[in-house]
């Protein structure tokens, strides 16, 4: 592509380069994983998780409020909730105690599951709250606003830095599914292998039992002198 960016130069006229630049970004920019905001009801002295599956050294940040349902009075005190977010291997990446509202952000150090759960306490009588959570990785969890603002960038040049990241994160996640993939063809065939000596296994005790059988049933019948 001939209308390309680097450091310290600035873009000089190409409008096909422009408009082909953009048509490319409004297409691989929905491919981004997008902000999971979820609005639930959560009742009190129930539970409610929420997991999302994060690549290692992904960003990931996340917020939670609990809605208020009436805006001309204050929050109930009833209405708080205990939030707990963990890693797959059960370390705990974020704790709130009795909180209306929070956030959290974190470096993914493990690959796979990380849990989000939502407690609400028991109250007499059972009280029922609006909780919105939000959930971004990736780049989608990436402030592209102050990005902008440090960098001094302008419109387009923020367009190509969020195509670039698109691009980038497009192709690790390919590499990441490349991965998975090989991962399960080596499960499956070593499930298959395990079915297979299971098989002849199998087969060699029922011929065992047979054979036993068969021998018990010939020395009855000599020793009652039936043959």
């Amino acid at each position: 592509m001939e209308a390309q960016t680097s450091r310290g130069r600035r873009w000089t006229g190409y409008f096909p380069a422009y408009a082909l630049t953009l048509a490319l970004a409004s297409l691989l920019l929905p491919a981004v994983p997008s902000a999971r905001a979820l609005r639930f009801e959560l009742q009190s002295g129930h539970t409610k998780c929420i997991s999302e599956d994060i690549k290692l050294h992904a960003m990931a940040v996340g917020k939670y409020t609990i809605v208020n349902p009436s805006e001309s009075t204050p929050l109930p005190e009833s209405h708080k909730i205990t939030v707990r977010v963990t890693s797959p291997y059960g370390n705990s990446i974020h704790y709130g105690d009795q909180v209306d509202s929070g956030n959290f952000a974190f470096t993914a150090n493990e690959e796979g599951d990380y849990l989000a759960c939502l407690w609400a306490p028991d109250h007499k009588p059972p009280a029922t709250m609006v909780v919105e959570f939000e959930w971004r990785t990736g780049v989608a969890a990436k402030d592209w606003t102050n990005v902008a603002k440090k960098g001094q960038i302008e419109g387009m040049e923020l367009e190509l830095k969020k195509l670039e990241d698109t691009i980038r994160s497009i192709h690790d996640e390919m590499f990441y599914l490349r991965e998975r993939e090989e991962q399960m063809q080596d499960m499956n065939r070593s499930t298959n292998s395990r079915m297979a000596w299971l098989s002849f296994l199998s087969l060699a005790v029922c011929l065992s039992v047979a054979g036993l059988q068969l021998w018990h049933l010939k020395t009855f019948f000599e020793r009652k002198k039936l043959l």
